[in-house]
């Protein structure tokens, strides 16, 4: 029996997760050799099933449960073109083979290759502001075009907006799942995944064809997002969240990790502001990461950075409106505080905000207005 197929075998054992395949790997030196053992040389806390299951397979091999199980696996990842990735295997991405403990298995639809290519990993919250998704998407792209490969989760927000960037960049982008690879989720973003394989990017996850959007998956998920990239971008994300947990990771794999800054008045804010006190880089710009990452590309310094000074939106603006980007600045204001700042009497002022927010430059927020990405670029130098 081949690598591949005892380890899928293995874990396809009852009670066996990522962390006592390992301990039994370490202890006996493979799979195959850890399914040739008794079953009080395991773990005398595997539930029956498991010893009866082992038993089995040491009578029948692939002819056992287990061993019918990993080949049908290998034959439904045949059909569905999906490529089964072991550890072991050449192109196993190495940045994820050096984190402790890495998947065993990875499935992989689309593009291979694609793993191995230097990827930033961009990650924040599933209900972040215009201005977050405006960053998240822009960066992404400016990243892209550079070479670097976007790798995200595929959630709704931040993560479908830096795989969108990505996609407008002209690069490639990677889509890590808490699920199977057969099962795509949010199913929102069925399309968004379609997009990237076409775009010759891939949709991976180390869980077996059609797993469920289980809670206990995507913290795996985060893992890999952050083992699979030289550095981790937080966009958006409060302080208890995924997005911070993935940060976390990253700085445990001695990866680095980069924070865009906010408002003190935005709780999305407060998970990079968190990150930053505890060592992630600041980010302004495109150029923050690549410069930081060692210059691993070329090209760098010819692309438009976020917050170059590309302000081609201003000049369409009229006094007024521009006075309100400017009272508006970096945090988010109420409508009596524009009103004060800018000197405007409120209708003409919301109906200057009306237009702003349709021209894209400013999105509304409960009890006020605030900037998008977009915005910012339109503020006076």
């Amino acid at each position: 029996m081949d690598a591949l197929t005892a380890t899928l075998s293995l874990l396809r054992l009852e009670g066996i997760g990522p962390g006592l395949y390992w301990q039994l790997v370490e202890r006996f030196g493979s799979a195959a050799a850890v399914l040739q053992q008794p079953p009080q040389n395991l773990n005398r806390k595997l539930p029956e099933r498991a010893h009866a299951q082992l038993a089995e397979f040491q009578r029948r091999g692939p002819e056992s449960e287990l061993g019918q199980w990993a080949l049908a696996e290998r034959a439904r990842c045949a059909e569905l073109c999906v490529y089964l990735l072991h550890r072991d295997d050449d192109i196993y991405p190495a940045l994820l083979k050096e984190i402790h403990r890495p998947p065993p298995v990875l499935y992989v639809r689309g593009n291979p290759h694609t793993l191995s290519l230097p990827q930033v990993a961009v990650v924040g919250a599933r209900r972040a502001s215009r201005a977050g998704l405006d960053n998240a998407r822009d960066l992404s792209a400016d990243l892209a075009a550079s070479g670097f490969a976007i790798t995200s989760g595929l959630a709704l927000g931040v993560d479908a907006a830096a795989h969108s960037g990505a996609l407008k960049g002209g690069g490639k982008t990677i889509a890590v799942l808490g699920t199977g690879v057969d099962r795509i989720y949010p199913v929102r973003n069925a399309v968004l995944a379609e997009q990237i394989l076409a775009a010759d990017g891939a949709i991976v996850s180390e869980m077996p064809l059609g797993s469920a959007p289980e809670a206990g998956n995507f913290p795996r998920r985060n893992r890999v997002i952050s083992g699979l990239s030289l550095g981790t971008l937080l966009v958006e994300a409060a302080v208890r969240s995924g997005s911070l947990i993935t940060a976390r990771l990253a700085l445990e794999q001695n990866r680095e990790v980069f924070a865009i800054p906010g408002s003190i008045h935005n709780p999305m804010a407060r998970g990079c502001h968190h990150m930053i006190k505890h060592g992630a880089h600041l980010v302004e710009t495109s150029r923050d990461i690549a410069e930081q990452l060692g210059g691993l590309l070329s090209g760098m310094a010819s692309q438009p950075g976020l917050f170059d000074d590309d302000r081609s939106e201003v000049s369409q603006l009229t006094a007024e409106q521009r006075r309100i980007v400017s009272a508006l600045g970096g945090d988010p204001r109420s409508i009596e505080q524009l009103a004060r700042d800018t000197g405007c009497e409120t209708g003409e002022l919301m109906a200057s905000l009306l237009h702003l927010e349709l021209e894209g430059l400013v999105e509304s927020l409960p009890g006020g207005y605030q900037l998008t990405g977009s915005g910012v670029r339109a503020l006076p130098g």
